[in-house]
């Protein structure tokens, strides 16, 4: 004959609410994870694969180390929350080891139109030499306008594609991943109209700093923005070159 005799005890009902609660907020959170770094993750993986990961020409060896390029960027842990988000809506701070030269060219044109009909971008403000990405997109250093010879340099910001918003320059670049070779790129000028195809894309380093040259054997646009989305690991670089003249359109 047993001594002890052991009954399970039945959950109340106020038990079982807590419970089933429980697993309904772990699931969510684990959802609201997923959503988030999804973009984050996938980008990555389809990169490796579809994205060169280094540049066809050599990197200068002045050029900072990773370790210190990030702490000039992202400051101290004191700081990282207090204003560098805001800091990267700046376009000087997206390859921080690229100085800005006194004997650029000094142009008349202040603004243009960039659209890109794939993107579902129209007529978006590119703001020639400008800083804040926030009222614009940026033609970084100017040298040239798009139709001359040379290589004009165009930042556009990203964000984490649940958050896009077509009227908002903070996220206009969000999708410029999706672009592939042959894509277009129209740009106005004063009603002039130049049409630009894209031939190459590839990630970069933010201390990749030669990107940014300048090339004299055509006329080219590149647009940059930060990956994956809604980070500011990388840079994607989009190039094209100019297909069609306006006395050809």
């Amino acid at each position: 004959m047993s001594l002890y005799r052991y009954v399970k005890e039945e959950k109340t009902i106020r038990r079982k609410v807590v419970n089933y609660f429980s697993y309904v907020t772990l699931t969510l959170g684990a959802l609201l994870l997923f959503w988030a770094f999804y973009p984050v993750i996938s980008f990555e993986v389809y990169s490796r694969f579809f994205f060169q990961q280094k540049l066809n020409s050599p990197v200068p060896n002045q050029i900072a180390s990773s370790i210190t390029l990030a702490n000039s960027v992202l400051g101290t842990s004191t700081e990282l929350f207090s204003n560098n988000l805001r800091d990267f809506t700046q376009a000087s701070l997206w390859f921080p080891t690229k100085t800005k030269v006194s004997s650029q060219r000094k142009l008349d044109i202040k603004e243009y139109a960039l659209s890109i009909p794939k993107l579902n971008i129209q007529n978006a403000k590119v703001i020639v030499g400008g800083e804040n990405l926030t009222k614009g997109l940026i033609q970084y250093l100017p040298t040239t306008l798009p139709g001359e010879y040379g290589n004009a340099v165009v930042f556009g910001h990203s964000t984490l594609p649940q958050l896009y918003n077509t009227k908002d320059y903070k996220t206009i670049f969000t999708y410029l991943p999706s672009l592939e070779k042959g894509d277009k790129v129209m740009v106005r000028i004063k009603d002039v109209d130049y049409e630009y195809e894209v031939y190459e894309m590839f990630v970069v380093k933010p201390d990749q700093i030669s990107v940014l040259e300048q090339r004299y054997d055509g006329p080219y646009l590149t647009l940059i923005t930060c990956v994956p989305p809604g980070t500011y690991w990388n840079r994607l670089v989009v190039r094209a070159k100019l297909t069609k003249l306006p006395a050809q359109l």
